[in-house]
Parts: structure tokens; C-alpha cells; sequence
């Protein structure tokens, strides 16, 4: 979570609050998914008074709206940003209470708030407005990258903070156009980004990804050789996993399980945490008619790593298998369902095992 200060060149998260411990432990907290006691935490805080300086009650604020969109309580969440003034208001500026900041100047709001007000309409099914919100976010953000560039002198520091910025938020876009099958607008988006960065192996390979969502099946196996040859001599474990899962799609497309599956194992034997590679390898063993070796895969991946592997999608796929390997599945998936109970994250969507 992007809680860094905008506009100064001193962190006060990191120097100068007067419980740094507290808001550790909310990122301890929400690291680990304990949500819901991350929101009782804030509310105790708040009922003791025990926030002393205005930036923290804007941390505590972004923190306690995070939570209340992982616990899907989004009419909360909105409730808690409607009490906000503006986020550009002088309320929210360092230089507007002295007698905290001294001469310090700029923006006290984390990015992270700013993020969270944008993309919430979208879990209100209002679509246009989120859009709309993110696409006024990204105008903010390369208005700060255009005035540092101006000024080159003031906030260099900065600069590569916001490009990250820029990025997280394009990615955000994206991923609302793809729900909804805009793939020309996916495009544009990765052709621009692949203008700052055109060797980015994570960029190349989502435009190759929709590249065949639009059957472009040429397009993406040159937008996935482009990969693959950024890559080839890197021995890192992602990028090499990314070549991998890149290879396999093109299988797939082909249906072509056999090499698909082959390529899911090498992804495997170099990090067994790979959720990609369980998740595909298992259904294409399914489509291999192996319902018992596909079964196997997604357990196995489950008890080895519960807190990585455990995802509302695998488990959507295992209860499948279930349905189609088992004629007592109602009682092997509620057997899941206990498991899950007490390994999940409190903003795990339990409604995905179906009964």
C-alpha cells in the first residue's frame, strides 16, 4: 500500500510520528490478511484519541478504507470518503499546520487513499465513474511527472516513485477495459506505456495475452519471442517462468495439453508456488481427461502453500473437478470449505465453493 507523503522530501511515516510502531503493525496486519482485526484496531485508535498529528489520521483513514473493500463492505468504505474534504484541499497540505510540520510543504495525502477513492465505484457497479476517477488520477500524476521533468532541480528524487505510480495506474485501467472485453483500448494503453519501456517482459507478455484474446495468434507469438529473447539469459526465476507460461498459451491455444502441461512443470520445478502454473496445469490434465493427476496438482499446491496458492479461482476449478470426479462431492468440498475456514485471509470469497 502506497502511503508515501506527495509533495515533501521527508516521509513522515518514517520520522516524526509519535507511534511509528501502531502503523507497523497495521501493515503486519495487513500483510496477513486479518482485515477485520485491522478495523477494529483503527476504531479503538480512533475511540482513545491516540492519533496526534493530521497525517495520521489520513493513514489510519486510507488503511481502515482498504480493509472495508477487502471485507467487501464498499457502501462503508464510500461512507468513510464522503466524510473527507476534497483530497486537494488546504486541509490536507503540511504548510497548513505549522505547528506539526514546521516549515514543511505539500500534499500530507497518501497516494494510496487517492487510489482508493478512484477505483471504489467500481465495486458499486458504476463502471464509468471509476473509469472516469482513474483516468482524472493517471491526468494528476503525469501533471506531477511533467512539472518535475520542467524542474528538474526540485524532487529528482521522486521522479522514478511517480513513473511506478503511472504505471500501477495504466495496469488498474487496463484491467477494468479487459472485464468488459475492450481490447482496443488495451492496446493503446500497453502501445503507450511500451513507449517509455519497450524491453518490459511483464508488459510485452499482457500485450501478447491480448493479442490472443482477439485471436491475433501471429501477433502474439512475435510479442512472446520479443519476451523470450529480452530473457534468454537471465536466471531469474519469474522471468524464466514468464517465457514458460507464455509458450503454454500458444499451446493451448492450440490445444496442445500434452505441451502445455510440459511447460507448466518446468514453471514448477523452479518454484512450486507458481499459482499460474498450478492453476493451468491442473485444467489441462482435466482437459487430458486426468481428473485424478489435476485433483493431486491443486491439493497438493494447497497444503504446500495455503497462504500463496489459495485463490478464489483455483478453488472454483477444484470444486469442478470434484463435481465431475466424485459422485459424494457435496461432502469432499465441504471438507474445503472447513479447511479454508481456517487457513483464508478474511477478504477470501467463500461463495465460490459451490454447494
Amino acid at each position: 500500500m502506497d502511503l508515501q507523503p506527495e509533495a515533501s522530501s521527508t516521509d513522515p511515516l518514517s520520522s516524526g510520528l509519535s507511534q511509528p510502531h501502531e502503523i507497523q503493525t497495521l501493515q503486519d496486519l495487513a500483510a496477513r490478511g486479518s482485515w477485520r482485526t485491522l478495523v477494529d484496531k483503527i476504531a479503538l485508535n480512533r475511540g482513545l484519541g491516540s492519533l496526534s498529528k493530521p497525517h495520521e489520521h489520513l493513514v489510519y483513514f486510507a488503511f481502515n478504507v482498504l480493509a472495508l473493500i477487502k471485507l467487501r463492505r464498499f457502501s462503508e468504505a464510500a461512507a468513510e470518503l464522503s466524510s473527507l474534504d476534497s483530497l486537494d484541499s488546504d486541509t490536507y497540505r503540511y504548510e497548513s499546520h505549522p505547528q506539526h510540520y514546521g516549515t514543511l510543504a505539500g500534499s500530507m495525502v497518501p497516494f494510496a487513499l487517492r487510489f482508493l477513492q478512484a477505483s471504489l465505484p467500481q465495486y458499486l457497479n458504476n463502471r464509468a465513474d471509476a473509469l472516469d476517477r482513474l483516468y482524472s488520477l493517471l491526468a494528476f500524476v503525469r501533471g506531477k511527472i511533467q512539472r518535475k521533468g520542467d524542474n528538474p532541480e526540485k524532487g529528482l528524487v521522486n521522479d522514478s516513485v511517480w513513473r511506478k505510480r503511472e504505471l500501477f495506474l495504466i495496469n488498474s485501467i487496463i484491467a477494468v477495459h479487459l472485464v468488459n472485453k475492450e481490447f482496443g483500448v488495451c492496446l493503446q494503453l500497453i502501445s503507450d506505456l511500451l513507449r517509455l519501456d519497450q524491453a518490459d517482459p511483464d508488459l510485452l507478455s499482457k500485450l501478447g495475452l491480448i493479442h490472443l484474446q482477439i485471436g491475433d495468434i501471429d501477433s502474439a507469438r512475435k510479442t512472446f519471442a520479443r519476451v523470450e529473447s529480452l530473457v534468454n539469459d537471465s536466471s531469474e526465476i519469474k522471468l524464466r517462468n514468464l517465457v514458460n507460461r507464455n509458450r503454454a498459451l500458444i499451446y493451448l491455444v492450440g490445444k496442445d495439453y500434452v505441451s502445455a502441461v510440459r511447460e507448466y512443470e518446468e514453471c514448477l520445478q523452479r518454484d512450486e508456488t507458481d499459482v499460474v502454473a498450478v492453476n493451468n496445469k491442473g485444467l489441462c490434465l482435466m482437459y487430458l481427461r486426468d481428473l485424478s493427476d489435476a485433483i493431486k496438482v491443486m491439493e497438493s499446491s494447497l497444503e504446500r502453500a495455503p497462504t500463496v496458492a489459495l485463490n478464489e479461482t483455483m478453488v472454483v476449478n477444484l470444486c469442478s473437478m470434484y463435481e465431475l470426479a466424485y459422485v459424494n462431492h457435496s461432502d469432499v468440498k465441504k471438507t474445503l470449505s472447513n479447511w479454508i475456514a481456517q487457513v483464508a485471509p478474511d477478504d477470501f470469497d467463500a461463495s465460490c465453493i459451490r454447494s
